[in-house]
């Protein structure tokens, strides 16, 4: 009979530690989410701007790419009109394909070559994990 009766401090005392252990737990977990959600918001920020970044300096320079190619092209085919023209004009042509070629090489090297997005979030959410499971 006197098993089953324990003192009611030591039941209380066992509730307690039970309680901020799970709190103290609870406020972990929660504060690494918290600083993942901080650090992924900060990623997409700096990536948001460094797009728009290289997406306008992409516009302006193929508008004025664009428009030093049209000069030039008009002044060779004008300086060639009497003799050569059409020699001219292939030539330019073909001087033109193998740049769109270089381009397109180029831009699919830098696709397959890019880092990972939100490398950094997955990094420290690995570590975390590393950290809290044995």
């Amino acid at each position: 009979m006197d098993e089953n009766l324990t003192p009611p401090s030591a039941a209380a005392q066992s509730r307690a530690d039970d309680g901020p252990s799970v709190r103290r737990i609870g406020g972990a977990l929660l504060g690494l989410l918290e600083g993942h959600v901080e650090l992924l918001g900060l990623e997409i920020k700096e990536e948001k701007a460094r797009t728009l970044r290289l997406l306008t300096y992409a516009a302006l320079g193929l508008v004025f790419g664009l428009l030093l190619v049209i000069g030039l092209s008009s002044a060779i085919v004008i300086a060639a009109w009497d003799e050569h023209r059409m020699l001219a004009i292939l030539g330019l042509c073909v001087l033109y394909a193998i740049g769109v070629a270089i381009c397109f090489g180029k831009a699919k090297s830098q696709v397959r070559n890019q880092a990972r997005p939100f490398h950094d979030t997955l990094e420290e959410m690995a570590r975390n994990r590393e950290r809290l499971l044995p």
